[in-house]
């Protein structure tokens, strides 16, 4: 895991975490080559694309049409959508941590110990899981 402060971008915190995860995932003896690692647009980039592709992982990046011309963002629409499908999955994630953000309990880590943190999170998740089931009335 990298900590930076909280005005540094992320993706400047991109090289130093993935290096950590490819090295995890060695000492883990687990086989990610082929595997898809999606990121959002801030992540667009050639650097970027060529470490994944180096690594021998296929890029899921959104584009970001910045600074493009009209023909160059229809060729990099085309080639999003070959992997748009998996692009979607992260939407589910990066909603499922929206969901922990309405309870102010896990937005901000009060407790000291593990176990009463991971218990309040269950806690909402059950709750978030009900409310789904049987409506918020």
């Amino acid at each position: 895991m990298v900590a930076r402060p909280v005005n540094v971008h992320d993706s400047k915190l991109f090289y130093e975490s993935f290096t950590n995860l490819v090295e995890i995932a060695d000492l883990l003896e687990l086989e990610i080559k082929n595997s898809y690692l999606t990121l959002d647009s801030g992540f667009d980039n050639a650097e970027t694309k060529s470490e994944i592709i180096f690594r021998e992982l296929i890029p899921v990046i959104k584009h970001n049409p910045r600074n493009r011309g009209r023909e160059k963002i229809h060729k990099m629409l085309e080639e999003f959508e070959l992997v748009k499908h998996i692009y979607k999955e992260r939407h589910n994630i990066e909603r499922c941590f929206a969901w922990e953000d309405t309870y102010r309990k896990l937005a901000v880590r009060y407790e000291k110990r593990q176990d009463t943190f991971m218990g309040f999170r269950y806690l909402a998740y059950s709750m978030i899981n009900f409310r789904w089931l049987f409506g918020k009335n």
